[in-house]
């Protein structure tokens, strides 16, 4: 089986710096590998905030995540500080995929990439809705 390889930038928009816990960790001892998303959607919410947004609201419309790719590259360890970086990519006219990269604050150390593929939903009328013009125009590269 062919593995996974995603091809992340150099420089990312926003980085955010979250804590390891005991709760993150499975019984080998190290970051869970479900539970790493569950630190990428706290960098997600975080990202979307930081350009004043909420995942409910981008410019009046929600975002659904559709799909995640992973591509693990080290352990990690109870009271780690993760630096998570967050951009926008590939960009279609109902969504885009927000790139991701994990490494440990102080040693650099990568841990993890992904990305995760998200469309723009009214959920109002419960539809797939096209990206908004004005979020595009501040994350697209």
């Amino acid at each position: 089986m062919a593995r996974v390889q995603i091809e992340v930038p150099e420089q990312f928009p926003f980085s955010t710096e979250i804590m390891l816990y005991l709760s993150h960790m499975n019984y080998g001892g190290h970051l869970d590998n479900a539970l790493l998303l569950t630190v990428v959607s706290e960098a997600r919410v975080r990202f979307f905030k930081s350009f004043g947004y909420t995942e409910l609201d981008v410019e009046g419309v929600g975002i659904i995540v559709t799909d995640a790719a992973v591509q693990y590259r080290s352990e990690a360890f109870h009271g780690e500080a993760m630096v998570v970086q967050m951009g926008a990519a590939d960009f279609g006219s109902k969504g885009c995929d927000l790139l991701w990269r994990m490494h440990e604050q102080s040693s650099q150390r990568e841990v993890a990439r992904g990305k995760t593929g998200i469309v723009f939903f009214d959920y109002a009328a419960r539809k797939v809705t096209q990206v908004p013009e004005r979020f595009r125009a501040r994350l697209e590269r």
